[in-house]
This record gives structure tokens, C-alpha cells and sequence, in this order.
């Protein structure tokens, strides 16, 4: 059953950035930030933990899964100190940060990307 329910709220999580895109006149980037912070200000409520709690990875993955994490860092870090509550979202999400760029990096080395005029 985890399955089942991570594969359906990590879609909804999706179909939900896809009509953002679709039905209003938002731009990609724009829908993205829209999304990582709402997984912040959910978190931030702590309405996004049980959804992660239910869903795992179908939570933690889309966009709102990033804000979740930089949000659960910071108040992670906010118990022990000013500057652990700074810090707290950069520890959080630093190995998934690394990876984007790493993965980025190889993938530019690889393929040859085509300007769009």
C-alpha cells in the first residue's frame, strides 16, 4: 500500500504543478517556486510532515518536498540557536543540492544542448 500512496500523491503533487501551467498564465519557474514554498509554509504549519509520513518519497521528492526540507532544517536548527536556524536549511538539503549539480554537470558534459530561438 506504501506504493500506491506514494505514487498517487507524488502524481497529484505533479498534476497540480501541470494545471498551474496549463489553466493560468504562470511560468515554469514561477510554478516552481510557487510549489517549494508551499511545502515550506505547509511545513511551517506542520501540515506536510503527515503527508510525508503517509506518502514518503511521493512527498519528499516533487518540489514541495525541497521547501519541506529547507523548512524542517531551519526549525530543526531554530531549538538550538540563531545561527543553527540559519544554517539548519543548508544542512538539511545539502546532499540533494550537490547532486543536482553534479548530475547537471555530467549531463552538460555529455549531450550538446540546442539553442531555442
Amino acid at each position: 500500500m506504501e506504493y500506491v500512496y506514494t505514487f498517487l500523491i507524488g502524481g497529484a503533487i505533479c498534476v497540480i504543478g501541470q494545471i498551474l501551467m496549463d489553466v493560468t498564465k504562470l511560468t515554469a519557474p514561477r510554478v516552481l517556486v510557487l510549489l517549494v514554498v508551499s511545502g515550506a509554509v505547509l511545513q511551517g504549519l506542520h501540515l506536510y510532515e503527515p503527508l510525508v509520513q503517509l506518502a514518503g518519497s511521493g512527498a519528499k521528492v516533487p518540489l514541495p518536498g525541497f521547501g519541506y526540507a529547507l523548512a524542517k532544517g531551519a526549525m530543526e536548527g531554530a531549538g538550538q540557536s540563531l545561527l543553527a536556524a540559519l544554517t539548519g536549511a543548508i544542512k538539511a538539503t545539502a546532499g540533494g543540492i550537490t547532486i543536482a549539480i553534479a548530475w547537471g554537470y555530467l549531463i552538460a558534459l555529455i549531450f550538446n544542448p540546442k539553442s531555442i530561438r
